[in-house]
């Protein structure tokens, strides 16, 4: 596997609790091998025509690019909002015993 195949992929929701339960549902499913809330933050967006503004929770996954279509997936079908944000970064660089360990806990089994 090369560097570029693992990635963090991040979305925002409306709360700890949401954030927590899509973090959990996704280790859990192992197309995360872990996932970071952070939170509360301020986000500012146009939607529908207005701009507004909101608190947030930001969950950052950590995944392989192998697993990144069904880690979409699952937070397009957990997720509450019309339009999550799903956006994903390719890790270009990283300690090999993480990375890993990523791999090893994404792995399909």
């Amino acid at each position: 596997m090369t560097v570029a195949e693992w990635l963090t992929v991040q979305t925002t929701t409306d709360s700890r609790d949401k954030a927590l339960a899509l973090a959990r549902g996704a280790v859990d499913a192992r197309v995360a091998a872990c996932a970071q809330v952070g939170g509360p933050i301020a986000s500012v967006y146009r939607w529908q025509g207005e701009t507004e503004t909101a608190e947030e929770w930001q969950v950052s996954f950590k995944t392989v690019g192998a697993r990144y279509e069904e880690l979409e997936a699952y937070i397009k079908g957990a997720h509450d909002y019309d339009t999550p944000e799903i956006i994903a970064t390719a890790v270009v660089r990283g300690s090999a015993e993480y990375l890993d360990w990523v791999a090893e806990e994404t792995a399909v089994r």
